[in-house]
């Protein structure tokens, strides 16, 4: 009984809302609309918005002397125990702002790392969190004063970095380099992994797109993975990899990736690098995109954006429109950059068959057709063939086994040596 009493204490904090309409700032409806998803992801409940429309963002208080004497009342009226702005905020925005509406002033990276501290399950997962946190705060230090040392609890008082709060910069700069020493091991071993896939030979698929696309959903349903698949922003936050076989008979690695999301901090973009990078070292991208969404060209420029930071482009790239099983505008917007698109759904497997045969198809394009005659004793390298490549014949002779069939780059150099005529 005791022990009940003690669940959920952590006081709900109560927000509104703030944005800045500039002509840099498109769609900003769009954006405060997904701030209030991100802020009740985090556990907070959004009681207003205010949105200022301005030439530009104030360079010390974010928003104009006039608005703030509006957002104060508001505050007032409404009870409102912080607010979120829809942007980064400098250190001096965030000092002022405090100090002029007396409540806690909150950041969309704030927000957004909040929710990274509370989806964060690997160790890896844990210790990119903890960097970017402690890199936030890091440029926050000089000056900032109390707002490093709220004990109220709530959006962004959680995670790894908690414990971090009162320390000195040089403390600081102490833990980030003992996590970029811990990453960098991690790191290393994915890069073995990498290089040992490579030697095998295996195609690597990435998933990638927006949050909450249904690339979790997606990468369950054509590997049978027991992934957290949620309607909710990052509702997962560390990669899974699976093996999938081809209707072909092929085999194929398929990733699930970090979910993409405007304004991006460039905080996570770099602490996460390591994890996108497998869209990066990907043969075949795809691309799920949320077909139910009123926001479909802006989240679709929002991938591909992030994905030219991480020089991922220049691969095939296949389109999923997902979520056909829900009634939607058959009104679908071109991709130029993808080879295909298709309608599907996660969910209900709608589509995908098609999918997956277009991944053998682009596979097999960039294949060779190897005619090789393998000694029994080297049976293991038929291995290489039934698993990365497409067999089409496969005969027991005398003096071995005859096989044809299409294979990667990578598996007919090793075969090199059994190919006749």
């Amino acid at each position: 009984m005791d022990e009940q009493l003690y669940e959920n204490t952590e006081p709900v904090e109560k927000v509104i809302l703030v944005g800045v309409d500039t002509e840099d700032n498109e769609n900003i409806e769009e954006s405060i609309d997904e701030l209030e998803e991100l802020a009740s992801t985090a556990g907070a409940v959004t009681l207003d918005r205010v949105i200022q429309k301005r030439e530009n963002i104030h360079p010390s208080a974010y928003l104009g002397k006039g608005k703030i004497e509006e957002l104060k009342n508001r505050i007032i009226e409404t009870g409102a125990t912080g607010i979120i702005c829809d942007d980064e905020l400098s250190p001096a925005q965030m000092r002022n702002l405090e100090k002029m509406l007396e409540c806690k002033v909150m950041d969309r990276t704030m927000l957004i790392l909040d929710i990274f501290a509370q989806r964060a399950k690997s160790k890896e997962g844990k210790i990119q969190v903890e960097l970017a946190q402690l890199r936030y705060r890091l440029s926050r230090l000089a000056g900032v004063g109390t707002a490093l040392s709220r004990l109220g609890g709530g959006i962004g008082t959680r995670g790894p970095g908690e414990k971090k709060l009162e320390t000195d910069r040089r403390h600081i700069r102490n833990r980030i380099s003992q996590l970029k020493a811990e990453l960098e091991e991690i790191e290393t071993h994915r890069e073995l992994i990498r290089t040992r896939r490579k030697k095998v030979g295996t195609p690597l698929v990435a998933i990638v797109g927006y949050t909450n696309a249904g690339k979790s959903t997606l990468l369950n349903t054509l590997s049978n993975a027991d992934v957290l698949a949620e309607d909710k922003l990052f509702a997962t936050l560390d990669p899974t990899t699976r093996s999938i076989i081809l209707p072909g008979g092929s085999e194929v690695l398929i990733t699930d990736t970090v979910g993409f999301i405007r304004k991006l901090p460039h905080h996570l973009i770099k602490a996460f690098r390591s994890t996108l990078e497998e869209a990066q070292y990907a043969d075949i991208l795809l691309h799920v995109v949320d077909g139910t969404s009123q926001s479909i060209e802006s989240h679709m420029k929002t991938v591909y954006e992030t994905l030219e930071k991480l020089n991922a482009l220049g691969k095939p790239i296949l389109t999923l429109f997902n979520k056909m099983d829900v009634i939607v505008s058959s009104h679908l917007p071109l991709d130029p950059k993808a080879e295909k698109t298709f309608k599907v759904s996660a969910r209900t497997s709608e589509g995908l068959n098609e999918v997956l045969q277009e991944i053998e198809k682009i596979l097999k394009a960039n294949r060779k057709t190897l005619k090789a005659l393998i000694p029994y004793s080297d049976m293991g390298m038929l291995q290489l063939i039934r698993g990365q490549g497409e067999k089409n014949l496969e005969e027991y002779r005398e003096e071995g086994i005859y096989i044809e069939a299409n294979v990667n780059e990578e598996v007919y150099r090793k075969l090199k040596k059994y190919i006749v005529e």
